[in-house]
């Protein structure tokens, strides 16, 4: 009888253990937020704390995305302003702990080459179609420097092309080194821009851009063929948005290949458009939207909800 009762006792602890183990990992799933477990938009937006991660406020693709957050009923929703180099710190620091996030977006990016990502759905078409970047110029430029001229209304290349010297800057290299070293190693596509352009000696040019990873890589380009192949003195303002616009517009500045169109620098289209030259696109199928890392099972704004 004795030798019974003890095994009774030991065979309760033993449950009793087994389900306080239980309890304990079905707690810690539950709070880990890793993949697999963003399955409904209540339980995704709870882990990001309702965040969207946004870049400057003045960006064209914040705009967009607070008109999303409104058109998509995003009422928990808050657009988190920063920058870009502190959106791509914050997805950088999820994707290593697998954690889900969503930030702001667009193509070309060195992000999409580093990791694996995947825009939202937009059915609502907030963000447009595909966009464009045009290179615009002050007007009176082609009379004043037509071999710059030339050279910029000829310069077009590809969202693989420029990803290859954004990698090289996201990496360590110096933006003008990375483009140095792009240019020499693809001599036939500059050919391409300078054929039977005759240099000048030392005429000034002045460039402006956004603090893009995208424009810093196209400028630098631009700025080390103009120099090193048209013998120009080229000076790189990095600027915001609207001086940007407002410096070729008013002649103070000569041209910039940065102007996203039709839908992130709208306004400033719509405002400057006709004080300008648009010289065309220099590339074309760039993208705009609401990115997060694959592995999260949200596939549309629409899931947000």
């Amino acid at each position: 009888m004795k030798i019974s009762k003890k095994l009774l006792v030991l065979a309760g602890l033993a449950g009793v253990l087994a389900l306080s183990a239980c309890g304990s990992n079905s707690g810690k799933g539950a709070n880990t937020g890793n993949k697999g477990e963003t399955g409904t938009a209540e339980s995704f937006g709870n882990q990001v704390k309702h965040e969207i991660i946004g870049i400057d406020p003045g960006a064209g693709i914040m705009k967009a995305t607070a008109a999303a957050i409104d058109q998509y009923g995003l009422t928990d929703w808050k657009l988190i302003e920063g920058s870009g180099a502190a959106m791509t710190a914050m997805l950088d620091k999820a994707v290593k702990a697998e954690k889900p996030i969503i930030i702001t977006g667009w193509t070309p990016h060195w992000m999409f080459s580093k990791y694996d990502l995947k825009y939202l759905e937009d059915p609502k078409k907030v963000f447009g179609e595909a966009e464009e970047i045009h290179t615009v110029a002050r007007k009176g430029l082609k009379e004043d420097h037509p071999v710059a001229y030339e050279f910029l209304d000829r310069f077009e290349w590809s969202s693989d092309e420029m990803g290859e010297i954004m990698t090289a800057i996201q990496e360590g290299k110096d933006p003008a080194d990375a483009a140095k070293e792009w240019a020499d190693s693809h001599g036939d596509r500059v050919d391409t821009w300078t054929k039977d352009l005759k240099p000048v000696s030392g005429d000034k040019l002045k460039l402006s851009y956004v603090a893009w990873d995208s424009e810093i890589a196209s400028t630098n380009l631009l700025e080390y063929v103009l120099e090193s192949k048209l013998g120009y003195d080229v000076t790189a303002l990095q600027v915001e948005a609207g001086p940007m616009w407002t410096g070729v517009a008013s002649g103070d500045v000569d041209a910039s290949p940065a102007a996203w169109l039709p839908l992130t620098h709208a306004d400033y289209w719509t405002e400057y458009g006709d004080k300008l030259e648009d010289l065309g696109p220099n590339m074309t199928g760039v993208k705009t939207g609401l990115v997060v890392p694959a592995y999260v099972d949200v596939n549309s704004i629409e899931d947000l909800k």
